[in-house]
């Protein structure tokens, strides 16, 4: 599976939890959060631009790093 890299601004666990919550979501995703360095690594077949609009709902500010 492919494995996106995005920034997202992440003050605390529950900050973390709710990018968890998204994703399993949309299914089909395993992820690694870095929340010290507020990242999220993503292994999934969904496109980025859906993994973006699903990790906006959070409300946080979400940016695309790249592959990994």
């Amino acid at each position: 599976m492919p494995k996106h890299e995005f920034s997202v601004d992440m003050t605390c666990e529950g900050c973390s939890n709710a990018v968890t919550r998204v994703l399993n979501k949309l299914g089909g995703v395993q992820i690694d959060i870095d929340l010290p360095n507020k990242k999220v690594c993503v292994d999934s077949e969904h496109s980025v631009d859906t993994l973006l609009e699903t990790l906006k709902k959070t409300g946080k500010a979400v940016s695309y790093l790249g592959a990994k």
